[in-house]
């Protein structure tokens, strides 16, 4: 069974120097956070932002190649966790045969964004344990740990 999630934003995790993307259930208070990297994260941000770059970047261009092939993305699934790495299918149809793109989470969700398809998640891997180890986190943050801003 699948549930629905939505983006509910970007954090930056100091300590590992990585990103958190942040889903929440569109109909619930299931969160599931995400680790990511810079670039993964500033696609997200330029789609969530909408904002137009001048030249494609790499999710712009696998959304031009999916609208030029005349094919269709159905919705994005985050399918499992194994060993604390997370997987996705990119759901592909002609009309006549499904095809299904196996790709990082992170990446899925920008061409989710992108071509404003459902981002979907399997509820077996939506557990208590992915909220609490984001409430931990934050729970965990201290003011070194955001550095020198000035």
């Amino acid at each position: 069974m699948f549930l629905e999630m939505k983006v509910e934003g970007l954090l930056f995790d100091p300590k590992s120097n990585m990103y958190i993307l942040i889903l929440k259930e569109t109909e619930g208070a299931g969160t599931l956070p995400i680790w990511i990297g810079k670039p993964e994260a500033d696609s997200i941000a330029l789609a969530l932002g909408k904002v137009a770059t001048p030249r494609p970047l790499t999710h712009d261009l696998i959304k031009n190649l999916i609208d030029g092939l005349k094919v269709k993305a159905t919705k994005v699934v985050i399918t499992e966790i194994v060993d604390n790495t997370y997987y996705a299918l990119i759901y592909l149809t002609d009309g006549h045969r499904d095809t299904l793109v196996d790709s990082r989470p992170s990446d899925a969700v920008s061409v989710a964004l992108r071509l404003n398809i459902p981002i979907l998640v399997e509820k077996t891997i939506l557990s208590a344990k992915a909220g609490d180890e984001l409430d931990d986190w934050l729970k965990n943050l201290k003011p070194e740990d955001f550095g020198n801003i000035m």
